[in-house]
């Protein structure tokens, strides 16, 4: 089974990930990336309007084969919606 690192920034921190998983194929490499994302703006709203959050997956030779972004964006109203 291939190995996978998920590497995340969220706009303030870089954090390599040096034990990586082993998701049974690059589809389900891009799934775990798509959910990780929610959970990193979650965790880490930004100070001020607008962040994006990063995932970037490397295959075991450490090539980067797949990068995921979120960008969050904070407006005050009103609206006229």
């Amino acid at each position: 089974m291939p190995r996978f690192s998920f590497d995340t920034f969220d706009g303030d921190v870089a954090a390599q990930d040096d034990m990586g998983l082993e998701p049974p194929d690059m589809e389900a490499a891009r799934r775990e990336a798509q959910m990780t994302l929610p959970h990193m703006a979650q965790d880490a709203l930004p100070d001020g309007n607008y962040r994006t959050f990063v995932v970037n997956v490397r295959d075991e030779n450490g090539k980067s084969v797949l990068r995921a972004a979120l960008s969050l964006v904070m407006s005050e109203g009103p609206f006229d919606d």
